[in-house]
């Protein structure tokens, strides 16, 4: 029997937002799933404890930035019968989150052992993922959660729902980290990806990858040192978090930067403009390696061949 992949076939995402507007308390679920996934700022968290919902058993997630480490975020995972007071308790313990997560089913159909399990699970997931860091302690082993074999299926099921789910309301800790993240400059992540590569008259260049909507600049490419556009290169702070972190190294003759790993970008401009150390505009700056075409170019051409494609 052939496995049907989460990604082959489309999904309904509801989003009800309890307040009103974009900025206070949702809850999301996927059509036909009983699954309740609320999401609350710290300023909605009150608003969060009075909802029946968390009363219920389920799991929780606090995430925020990491404040040993300002280019990553941090995430803490755990379950109750109650969901309610834990969180509460979870929340005063630690004030590096943002934004507190609950995640329970409108017929209430979890056990203990249910989110002890999907609790093991989040936490390996994300742990696998290697996009945050966990502030868990302990890190539950999911196959000492002795579930029946149904019940397992049912719970990966579950967390095929929330893979989905959560990075719709700004939570991707769980999607796996670019594979393009361990190649290194001159090595394709695979042979049907298109590299892009930025040569400066200085002679500094750098080479990336698009990978599921992400762009990858790889270990090896070169950064600019001391353009002179300091004043107006809004990601000059950004620039410096990653040379105190590491990410950007002075090469040995001192008159530029190297990355010492791939990192991920927002955007095609946000990595431009770190490698030319001013604001660029990434759609232009990135050819495609080996031709004159652009990134913009090359998106369109994309979108062409997609849409004559049958």
């Amino acid at each position: 029997m052939t496995e049907l992949r989460t990604e082959s076939f489309g999904r309904t995402i509801q989003l009800f937002l309890v307040d009103g507007v974009p900025n206070g308390l949702i809850i999301a679920s996927i059509h036909g799933w009983t699954g309740s996934v609320l999401v609350a700022t710290q300023s909605t968290f009150a608003r969060l404890l009075a909802r029946q919902e968390t009363d219920r058993t389920g799991v929780y997630i606090l995430f925020g930035p990491d404040p040993e480490d300002a280019l990553s975020m941090r995430a803490y995972i755990g379950e109750a019968d109650s969901v309610k007071t834990r969180i509460d308790q979870s929340a005063g313990d630690r004030g590096f989150w943002e934004t507190a997560v609950v995640v329970t089913t409108s017929d209430d159909a979890l056990t203990k052992g249910h989110v002890r399990y999907l609790e093991a699970r989040l936490i390996e997931m994300t742990m696998s993922a290697g996009r945050v860091k966990v502030d868990n302690s302990q890190t539950p082993a999911a196959d000492r959660q002795r579930l029946p074999e149904a019940d397992r299926a049912n719970m990966e099921a579950f967390l095929a729902n929330l893979r989905v789910i959560l990075p719709v309301v700004g939570l991707d800790f769980l999607k796996p980290r670019p594979r393009a993240a361990g190649t290194a400059t001159g090595k394709a992540a695979t042979p049907e990806e298109a590299q892009f590569e930025i040569r400066h008259k200085s002679r500094v260049q750098a080479t990336a990858v698009e990978e599921d909507g992400e762009f990858v600049v790889l270990e090896g490419s070169e950064s600019l040192k001391d353009a002179g556009f300091q004043g107006t290169n809004t990601y000059g702070e950004f620039k410096q978090e990653l040379i105190a972190q590491g990410v950007l190294a002075l090469a040995p003759a001192g008159d530029k930067y190297v990355f010492t790993r791939a990192y991920t970008f927002k955007s095609p401009s946000a990595a431009a403009a770190i490698i030319l150390d001013r604001n660029a505009n990434g759609r232009r700056a990135w050819k495609v390696v080996g031709s004159k075409l652009s990134y913009h170019e090359w998106q369109e051409q994309k979108a062409r061949i997609t849409e004559e494609s049958p």
